[in-house]
């Protein structure tokens, strides 16, 4: 199995300027291979990332004395990119690679030429590059890095082997209901609050999304703002993330089988009324961490149909009956009960769980 990790880089202006100019190095290679792709392709030829770099080594290169100050493995993995962009278009799982724009998802890849790259501590030698600072210790040894710009920040991206560790489990079988109230409700009884990041520092960034709309595109203060608006939605994103982490890890470690329902996220986010607290929560973020989190903690998830009544089903006597929105806790006129829906739905989901083994069987 493998283990993605991304980290932050401590760097002085000299390292930035250097990263920068890899990211452009990388930037200009693809573009230039997606031009000449496009060319040949109109002319009748099929090319491949292999005879364009065959190309841009032999004749490109040559003509631009600045790229020998650069590593060389940047543009090898800017044409695989370019090819893979490709292949996955006439796959049909991907749109047609369109060209690389200066600021916009800056990066670059490189690899020590078939020997591993050892990461250890807070400094860390990289190819080429030299050596760089972590805010976090790591260790691992992966055998390519991607290095990265987001609002301003330099990030460290790398792969690695390691052995799934089956963790010990409190509870056998657990629902979990998401919900816009609170992010997710346990059958154990357990709350987990939503961050609601974006609702928090909604009216912060509106207010320098305010301040920027008189300013020049192109200018030194827009570029400022630009990187103020950017560093704030790098907040929000990060602070979501953080909890929709811990909240996918408790689950995985503390549970042999994960039941949660499968939303049509895209459908609801069409309800214009719910659409921003809906995305504020990162249910689709939730159910992706999930499904690899349960292989490295040795649990299960299990999907329960989207059109299985959770919330309109009584969890006690199996009743059926019409819950609005606006009805936060579910009374069944058969048995009696009255209890918070979502406790509800997630012990029906919870007891889904049998109900799909018997129908599988």
């Amino acid at each position: 199995m493998h283990k993605s990790i991304r980290t932050k880089l401590k760097l002085n202006n000299k390292q930035k300027t250097l990263m920068a100019q890899h990211a452009g190095y990388s930037r200009w290679c693809y573009n230039w291979g997606l031009s000449l792709w496009n060319a040949a392709y109109r002319g009748g030829y099929k090319p491949n990332a292999r005879k364009l770099r065959e190309v841009f080594t032999n004749h490109t290169k040559p003509m631009h004395p600045w790229m020998k100050n650069l590593s060389s493995r940047v543009y090898q993995y800017a044409f695989i990119n370019l090819g893979e962009a490709f292949k996955r278009f006439f796959q049909g799982l991907g749109k047609h690679p369109r060209f690389k724009k200066k600021g916009k998802h800056d990066s670059f890849t490189i690899d020590n030429c078939g020997k591993p790259i050892e990461l250890n501590g807070w400094n860390h030698k990289l190819p080429f590059i030299g050596w760089v600072k972590t805010y976090e210790p790591i260790e691992a040894t992966t055998k390519k890095i991607t290095i990265s710009r987001q609002a301003g920040n330099w990030y460290l991206s790398y792969s690695y082997e390691f052995t799934p560790n089956s963790t010990e489990k409190t509870t056998e079988v657990v629902g979990v209901d998401l919900g816009v109230k609170t992010l997710a409700t346990l059958s154990t009884g357990v709350i987990f609050e939503g961050a609601k990041s974006y609702r928090k520092l909604e009216n912060k960034l509106s207010n320098l999304q305010y301040l920027n709309r008189n300013k020049i595109i192109g200018s030194a203060n827009w570029k400022k703002a630009q990187l103020k608006i950017a560093k704030l939605h790098t907040k929000v994103a990060n602070i979501r993330k953080d909890v929709l982490h811990k909240l996918t890890t408790y689950l995985a470690k503390n549970h042999s089988v994960v039941a949660i329902e499968d939303l049509n996220v895209s459908g609801m986010l069409a309800n214009h009324k719910l659409a921003k607290s809906i995305a504020d929560q990162g249910f689709y973020e939730f159910r992706r961490q999930l499904e690899y989190k349960t292989h490295w903690y040795g649990s299960e998830l299990v999907v329960v149909d989207r059109f299985f009544p959770s919330s309109k089903t009584c969890s006690n006597c199996g009743h059926v009956q019409d819950m609005p929105l606006n009805l936060r806790t579910y009374n069944c006129p058969d048995c009696g009960i009255s209890i918070d829906r979502d406790l509800n739905a997630s012990i029906n989901l919870r007891d889904a769980v049998g109900l799909t083994v018997n129908a599988c069987g």
